[in-house]
């Protein structure tokens, strides 16, 4: 899952670099140098997951989940600076559509993460309440009955 954040660093930094070098050359106004901050953090974001992909401890869903929550936060907030100041800041087309299709594919990521880790969240529940119900004494089995505890109960009486 993690694994196509590869790529999209790579893309990350490629636009970094293409636009950092854009904006010093034309002499920008300061205003233009804001969304440096954004691609630091997004920069910062992406090396985390990379990290976390090549790592023998994996992040969780739930750790993937906000990761790639706070990564598609990053790329709406650039993408809001970008559409107000394309024009203004004379930011490539190239790297619009870029940061555009980078945006798009970590979101399809995140709700793609975001449902595992729910799921995940959903059956540790389950299994916390089964765990709770079976050392409560009740029944955990087929129809509330024991279960399978290993033991069966000879009827007693006559046979």
């Amino acid at each position: 899952m993690v694994k196509g954040s590869l790529s999209l660093g790579a893309a990350v930094l490629v636009g970094t670099v293409m636009f950092g070098t854009a904006a010093s050359a034309q002499g920008a106004a300061p205003e233009c140098g804001a969304i440096q901050k954004t691609l630091a953090e997004r920069k910062a974001l992406v090396s985390r997951a990379n990290a976390a992909s090549q790592t023998k401890k994996k992040m969780t869903p739930q750790e993937a989940c906000a990761l790639f929550g706070k990564l598609q936060a990053n790329g709406a907030e650039g993408m809001k600076w970008i559409t107000a100041n394309k024009e203004w800041c004379s930011i490539p087309d190239s790297f619009a559509e870029g940061f555009k299709a980078d945006h798009m594919k970590v979101s399809g990521i995140r709700t793609k993460i975001c449902s595992v880790a729910a799921q995940a969240t959903k059956m540790e529940a389950q299994a916390r309440a089964q765990a709770q119900a079976q050392a409560n004494g009740q029944g955990g089995g087929l129809l509330g009955g024991p279960g399978l505890t290993g033991s069966f109960k000879l009827p007693q009486g006559a046979l």
